[in-house]
């Protein structure tokens, strides 16, 4: 082989082997084995030499040329296969590794009230009854002995529904869970101990209002019930869901149509810093009473033989207090920050802490 086609080999080999990745090899492929490559133009050369020199000259490059078309394969495919194989290392994922952290969600305030009073009437051997949020006009008033003119049934205060076809009933969004009640004692014979916790429906809405909220009631019926009975489980309750072993109570005379005697209960607070058990002030937080005796007859129960009494709480009113929560529309508004601050770990369960 000539001088200038062993500069040529050591030129091209020396290129490939410095040849970093496929964009500097490739470089060197087209300089070398391309149109106007240096090895193609040393091959357009032969058709002007002589015949004798023209034979040896192109033995030696076509020599030449396949040893150094197989020295650039054999380069392009060692850069390929170092390429890939650098890809797949920094695209590599390892899936024995935990996910990434996903942020956490909290419990709404609400459904850990109704978890919470649920664990705790349930320590009291109370089960949970439920109802139909669209009720009719008997199970939601007439049966609970509430009289034509009771503001209540107002269109101001009611949400009225346009008759079902085929029913000749009036219906109502429910404005208490007292239907599930009337209902409990149509469906089953005493003893009866029941909450009946769910959302309920009136034409009002304001900071401590809305028109959709929720209500835990409660329900015994047995023989030989009393206030007693009454005030000793309301007791427990407000104690152990306020976490407030001393709190306070007081029942005050009041007038429902469904209960007699009827009574509002208040728990001791403090009107100047909020607290809950504090101070010689007294807040209103549920209503109750001895059922009445035509509520009892109007599900078929003698009140002779037949005694119970019932309560009724808002669940955002005594979350409010429990948690300090000012507004009543922020349980409403989604937002995250809210729930973030108020809301409960969803892995841990509502306990009962005091008293029962």
């Amino acid at each position: 082989m000539s001088d200038d086609l062993e500069i040529l080999r050591q030129d091209v080999l020396s290129e490939l082997a410095e040849a970093a990745d496929l964009r500097a090899w490739d470089a060197i492929r087209v300089g070398t084995l391309g149109k106007s490559g240096r090895l193609t133009t040393l091959l357009k050369a032969l058709g002007k030499m002589a015949p004798d020199e023209r034979k040896a000259r192109g033995v030696a490059l076509n020599r030449l040329r396949d040893e150094l078309t197989r020295a650039v394969e054999d380069r392009g495919k060692a850069l390929e296969a170092a390429e890939l194989e650098a890809r797949l290392v920094a695209e590599r994922v390892d899936v024995s590794l935990p996910p990434p952290p996903v942020q956490q969600g909290f419990i709404h305030p609400i459904a850990r009230a109704v978890e919470e009073m649920t664990a705790i009437f349930g320590a009291m051997g109370f089960s949970v009854a439920e109802g139909p949020d669209i009720e009719t006009d008997w199970h939601n008033f007439s049966a609970l002995n509430t009289p034509d003119h009771h503001p209540a049934r107002t269109d101001h205060d009611t949400f009225y529904l346009p008759p079902a076809p085929g029913l000749d009933v009036t219906r109502v969004l429910r404005t208490q869970t007292s239907g599930v009640q009337i209902r409990t004692m149509l469906a089953q014979k005493p003893p009866i101990r029941v909450i009946c916790p769910g959302r309920t429906y009136r034409a009002d809405h304001d900071a401590t209002h809305s028109p959709m909220f929720h209500q835990c009631e409660g329900l015994v019926v047995g023989k030989g019930i009393t206030l007693g009975h009454l005030k000793g489980c309301l007791i427990e309750f407000l104690r152990v869901f306020f976490d407030k072993p001393d709190l306070p109570v007081r029942f005050r005379s009041s007038y429902f149509p469904f209960t007699e005697p009827s009574m509002e209960v208040d728990i001791g607070w403090s009107r100047r810093t909020g607290e809950i058990g504090g101070g010689d002030d007294w807040l209103e937080v549920l209503g109750s009473g001895m059922v009445h005796a035509r509520v009892l007859a109007n599900c078929g129960l003698d009140p002779r033989e037949w005694q119970g009494f019932a309560f009724g709480m808002g669940i955002e009113r005594l979350t409010m207090l429990k948690n300090g929560i000012p507004d009543l529309r922020s349980f409403y508004e989604s937002d995250i920050r809210w729930l973030r601050h108020y809301g409960s770990d969803p892995l841990a369960p509502a306990l009962l802490h005091e008293g029962v």
